[in-house]
């Protein structure tokens, strides 16, 4: 999302950030973290909403439910057609028969969000 980051940490209604517990990455708001650092970090479970979390080998993976907040502020996006879509929820690859839309200036490689033809990120 590249220089979008600072929507997601200033929002309008008031502000979040990003807190590493348990080589998780979580995403809360401040008001929130105020009432989990109460909370013995034994006994916390889940601050906020995962974003990803670190390996073994120390790389990042997203996860799933980054989703919704990543995916308004994606710089690329690709739509794929209805039939492409089950394919590509199972785990398959889309061709480039399957695409329906697909951002201006996207690069080879780039990394991209998934869009259903309906707007809904996949």
């Amino acid at each position: 999302i590249g220089e979008n980051i600072q929507l997601l940490v200033d929002r309008p209604d008031g502000a979040y950030c990003f807190r590493l517990h348990r080589d998780r990455v979580y995403y809360l708001s401040e008001k929130l973290l105020k009432v989990a650092a109460s909370v013995p970090r034994d006994s916390l479970v889940s601050p906020g909403s995962c974003f990803g979390k670190f390996t073994k080998t120390q790389r990042f993976r997203l996860s799933a439910t980054a989703l919704d907040f990543l995916a308004p502020y994606a710089k690329y996006k690709v739509w794929v057609k209805p039939g492409s879509e089950q394919s590509f929820l199972y785990g398959n690859h889309v061709l480039k028969s399957g695409l329906g839309r697909i951002t201006e200036n996207t690069a080879q490689y780039q990394g991209v969000v998934v869009y259903s033809m309906a707007d809904v990120p996949l």
